[in-house]
């Protein structure tokens, strides 16, 4: 059993999540996850919404809400619609949590004992209308490297320079279009040059990274610069240093606390579960390992800036140092990030109205149907298109006529000729070859979502299920009316089939999976759902929040193993009904209709 963490990427909590966000770090990660448990690791999921920054007093002003009404509005509106797409969090918080605050001022001391925090004077970015700080990532102009036009303030997405907003070329902020004014201030910096070469030497260690993430980071490698980790805010988590941490007018910059709340999340998993002390199992055990799951822009800040700070953390950097109240951490073991998804050719975007929200699609239309479309056409490798059509199509020609047809045959002809599960007679051939084609999709599916090759795995799996549905149809057991025995053979078979493609289904379609368990006459429990749960800060004081909040939690303790399990003659069956619905091609239209409305 190894320790296995699964982190996810923390939604911002400025506005609900839309299907592109969960495609980048939701879907991926709860297909890892839920394998990995299946495979007797002992794995934690955790993260939970990013709610410090200007973009959150941006939207709490457009609201006429205070910071805190904003963040807590759309941490539940997140919260409930994680819950309802499946994603079995073992806890989803949020930044805003005392526990949270302590461990992010907790590692800014270390790294600032060490050495790795640097203070200096530096021009920030201000709105002349506001006064306020405007974001790096708010600041949009042209690359003085490249001359890409659209470059943000912290990087260049054309080229993958690190820059300043007042590097770029006629700078604007995408809030209101206006030139940002460029004052002198104090600020503290993250020393990333002097983690250069422990990072070279790091990631010459990672084995089976994807290709872009891999060639993203060493890019970024030859021109390190200090990284700035605080803002002239009154909204985040305060400056652990005398003369500052009672400061009105600064925060740390909403990105560096935010990369921390993998470990902050993993800590107040522990305090929660009972174990204080449980958490070091994921982070200081040498053995462990860690997957942080994300969209492509969010690379920078996993591959090279979390692990900057870890390594610090450690005293691993040019200036040494020694690990601190937290002890030596695991630096990840792979960052999986997928690329963008775009709908019906165009980019999403929530001020432009192209945007579907998980909540609007889920309240239409099943959650495994869109997870089996994020598995199958999702942005794994390269960037790929949502479309109705394609919806549509994927719905009813692979998920209907595909997996459910074969579902809804089978159980149907066995409960009507035998009621319950037949008792097989000897097998042939033709029966063996489709067990041991079953069987064999354990090991064939089961090792590419070990690799997070998720399109691949799935695309397999329905492979096999396309193999089942030819021997149903080759066999042909509804003309053996005047056999018995060899239909009751058949029928026997195909069930264990579709009963070992439920357990290889479950980690990609759980609702589904729950559903086709029950329809072969199993109870309980087979594919387990997180559950929300109120509860209130386990801190007192600075970064307190105030009253009951909710979480992403469950019990995953008893999932079904990776195998195949023996189908019990005698088990009673029903008719079934159908496991996904048909669509209407109307929706197609409909859909469109709607957005552009």
């Amino acid at each position: 059993m190894t320790h296995v963490l699964t982190a996810l990427a923390w939604p911002y909590a400025n506005g609900p999540r839309h299907i592109g966000h969960v495609a980048g770090f939701g879907v991926p990660a709860d297909v890892f996850a839920r394998y990995m448990r299946m495979r007797g690791h002992d794995v934690l999921m955790v993260s939970g919404t990013d709610e410090h920054g200007t973009p959150i007093l941006v939207q709490a002003d457009s609201e006429g809400l205070k910071p805190a009404e904003a963040a807590a509005k759309y941490n539940r509106i997140i919260v409930e619609d994680l819950d309802a797409l499946g994603l079995s969090y073992d806890l989803f918080t949020r930044t805003t949590t005392g526990n949270h605050y302590k461990t992010v001022q907790e590692l800014f001391a270390t790294l600032y004992g060490n050495g790795y925090i640097l203070q200096k004077k530096t021009l920030g970015a201000i709105s002349p209308s506001t006064g306020r700080t405007l974001p790096d990532r708010y600041i949009e102009g042209t690359c003085p490297h490249c001359g890409f036009d659209s470059a943000r303030g912290d990087q260049c997405d054309n080229c993958g320079r690190q820059l300043d907003p007042v590097d770029l070329i006629d700078p604007k902020s995408r809030i209101n279009g206006e030139t940002p004014k460029f004052v002198e201030e104090d600020h503290f910096f993250l020393d990333l040059p002097a983690f250069a070469d422990a990072l070279h030497a790091w990631l010459d260690t990672r084995t089976g990274w994807r290709t872009n993430v891999v060639r993203f980071t060493k890019n970024l490698l030859d021109d390190l610069q200090p990284r700035p980790i605080s803002r002239d805010l009154d909204w985040g988590v305060p400056i652990p240093l005398d003369g500052w941490v009672d400061r009105k007018d600064k925060r740390l910059y909403v990105w560096f606390d935010a990369v921390i709340g993998y470990l902050s999340a993993t800590i107040e998993w522990a305090r929660r579960s009972g174990d204080p002390e449980a958490w070091k199992r994921w982070w200081q055990d040498p053995e462990a390992v860690s997957y942080y799951f994300m969209g492509k822009d969010n690379i920078v800040f996993h591959s090279e800036i979390w692990p900057a700070m870890l390594l610090g953390a450690d005293g691993e950097g040019a200036k040494g140092g020694e690990p601190g109240a937290l002890g030596r951490l695991n630096l990840p073991t792979e960052v999986v990030s997928s690329e963008f998804l775009t709908m019906e050719g165009k980019q999403f975007s929530s001020s432009r109205r192209v945007v579907i929200y998980v909540r609007d699609f889920l309240e239409r239309y099943s959650p495994d149907a869109l997870r089996y479309y994020i598995c199958a056409a999702g942005p794994e490798n390269q960037d790929s298109d949502f479309t109705w059509a394609e919806f549509l199509r994927r719905n009813n020609d692979e998920l209907v006529a595909g997996w459910g047809n074969l579902v809804n045959r089978s159980v149907a002809m066995a409960a009507k000729n035998f009621g319950a599960v037949p008792e097989p007679g000897e097998l042939e051939q033709v029966d063996r070859e489709l067990l041991e084609a079953t069987r064999a999709s354990f090991d064939a599916v089961g090792d590419l979502i070990g690799q997070n090759k998720v399109r691949a795995a799935i695309g397999e799996a329905m492979k096999t299920v396309a193999a089942a549905n030819k021997y149903l149809a080759d066999t042909a057991p509804w003309k053996m009316k005047e056999d018995p025995k060899r239909q009751g053979t058949v029928l026997f078979t195909v069930l264990q089939a579709v009963s070992d493609l439920k357990t290889v289904m479950s980690p990609f379609l759980p609702h589904s999976s729950q559903k086709v368990h029950e329809l072969l006459g199993g109870e309980g429990v087979f594919a387990p759902m997180p559950r929300i749960e109120e509860v209130v800060d386990l801190d007192e004081g600075a970064g307190a929040t105030d009253g009951p909040y909710p979480v992403l939690t469950g019990d995953y303790s008893d999932v079904p193993k990776w195998e195949s399990v023996p189908l019990v003659p005698g088990t009673p069956l029903d008719k079934p009904v159908p496991v996904f619905a048909k669509l209407d091609p109307s929706i197609v239209d409909e859909e469109i209709e709607r957005l552009n409305a």
